[in-house]
């Protein structure tokens, strides 16, 4: 059986990735650190390494409850420490009462830099003031030209991990049925809206399967899957669990609350 029979066609080529990191650390004994990670990503790396005899795994966002993290393979007799991945938080202030800013304007904005995603992690909004995590190499190019984001001039000032608080999410789990594995049909059974509705949505990009837009209602939705609706936020697959006597699909599901 191949290993590519485990994932989606779209992701061989990031398995091709993680199997390349693992012959790494273990032909060359040295360590690797990758870039930021989303969760699916994630857990594409702990199923293809899982308990390697000779390359062990860690993860780090910075702070407890981060949602990107990047990996750390390393060999088995070498100690790792919170240093070793190389991350940078800033925080930045602005006028709360004269300008808003959201998340969406400050990933803009890291965008606009030129910057590619995986190189910077979670971005945390609060009130008058957010946090940024990002790779150290990074650094100092984000503090020197990240200077707007929205309507708001910012100035990012770098500030210990310790002090970045990250609400960990909550999630509840849930089962249902669904008439077919197709995307639209499992995320109006997830977020209870009309399936009809969902697909407009999804032909309008406002969905995601594993952290990528979708613009097809036909795809199909697996075990392990991670899904988002704009404005209903994420969800993810838990298993599938067999067909009724009705031929429908149970599904376990977890949504973020």
């Amino acid at each position: 059986m191949s290993i590519y029979e485990h994932y989606r066609p779209e992701e061989r080529t990031f398995v091709d990735r993680v199997l390349e990191w693992q012959d790494e650390v273990q032909e060359r004994y040295v360590p690797k650190l990758t870039d930021f990670l989303d969760p699916r990503e994630q857990d594409i790396v702990k199923l293809i390494i899982g308990n390697h005899p000779d390359v062990r795994l860690f993860f780090s966002g910075g702070v407890a409850g981060t949602e990107r993290q990047r990996a750390l393979l390393v060999p088995p007799y070498l100690e790792v420490s919170p240093e070793d991945f190389e991350l940078t938080a800033f925080e930045i202030t602005y006028p709360a009462k004269f300008v808003s800013l959201t998340h969406p304007d400050l990933l803009g904005a890291m965008m606009g830099l030129g910057l590619k995603r995986d190189k910077f992690g979670d971005i945390i909004v609060q009130e008058s003031s957010a946090h940024l995590i990002v790779a150290k190499e990074i650094a100092d190019f984000v503090k020197m030209n990240l200077n707007q984001a929205g309507k708001a001039s910012i100035s990012p000032e770098e500030i210990p991990l310790s002090h970045v608080h990250v609400h960990e999410a909550k999630w509840e789990e849930q089962t249902g049925t669904v008439s077919s594995l197709r995307l639209d049909a499992v995320l109006a059974e997830v977020y209870n809206i009309s399936r009809s509705r969902v697909a407009t949505m999804i032909e309008h990009e406002r969905a995601k399967l594993n952290w990528k837009v979708v613009n097809q209602p036909s795809s199909e939705v697996g075990a392990g899957d991670y899904l988002s609706l704009r404005g209903s936020g994420r969800s993810k697959i838990v298993s599938i669990d067999g067909k009724t006597k009705r031929d429908k699909w149970r599904i376990t599901y977890h949504i973020r609350k």
